[in-house]
């Protein structure tokens, strides 16, 4: 038989680790971060998605907002009002919005030109949801070679219910906190969002 050998632990990330060059906001769409129907924990996520939109904006960092297209009938349908993005937008050549059909906002996007175009060699996601477009987009990032920030407390979800025959409800900051994990050691995802500092993209470097 095989024995089965778990995967690394995350490596927490040095002190004073390096800066990123781009800021990737997912879904933070209000169906998901107000009413009802929002995370267990929306307001710890729209705190510090706040602060890390308003100090990536003050470091001239790529700031990219996903919008996900739900489908007919979901809470995030387009153009309805659990769709909108819950932070204003400051439209320019270091903002944007990416609207998204698929979990990963490299599918079917133009997510994976518009950080090649400004030079990022860095990234930190946030947003929701952890387990779903989080780790979708965070994991396709990795395998393009960024160096990846998943902040631990700039991500949330659903807790999980209870399913008779085969467990019991899982609360939605463990959820997280597996999803995080199984993007492997080369994730930094022991990050406070806090100490994720931020650069201008290496485009606008160049072009200083």
């Amino acid at each position: 038989m095989t024995s089965y050998a778990p995967p690394p632990a995350p490596v927490p990330a040095p002190p004073h680790a390096p800066p990123v060059e781009a800021l990737i906001v997912v879904d933070v769409q209000s169906a998901f971060v107000t009413g009802a129907g929002a995370v267990p924990a929306a307001a710890r996520l729209v705190d510090r998605t706040t602060d890390l939109i308003a100090r990536a904006r003050r470091a001239g960092a790529l700031v990219v907002h996903l919008q996900n297209d739900g489908p007919p009938g979901a809470e995030d349908e387009p153009h309805t009002p659990g769709w909108e993005l819950h932070h204003p937008v400051v439209p320019g050549p270091r903002e944007t919005v990416i609207r998204k059909p698929r979990d990963d906002g490299f599918e079917e996007t133009p997510l994976g030109g518009v950080l090649a175009d400004a030079g990022v060699r860095a990234l930190a996601v946030c947003g929701v949801m952890s387990e779903m477009c989080v780790q979708a987009t965070a994991r396709t990032a990795l395998a393009r070679g960024y160096r990846v920030v998943v902040p631990h407390d700039a991500h949330a979800t659903q807790d999980v219910p209870a399913a008779p025959g085969i467990g019991d409800a899982i609360p939605a900051a463990i959820v997280s906190r597996v999803a995080a994990y199984a993007l492997g050691s080369d994730a930094e995802v022991t990050v406070p969002a806090a100490d994720v500092t931020f650069t201008a993209p290496a485009a606008d470097r160049a072009g200083a």
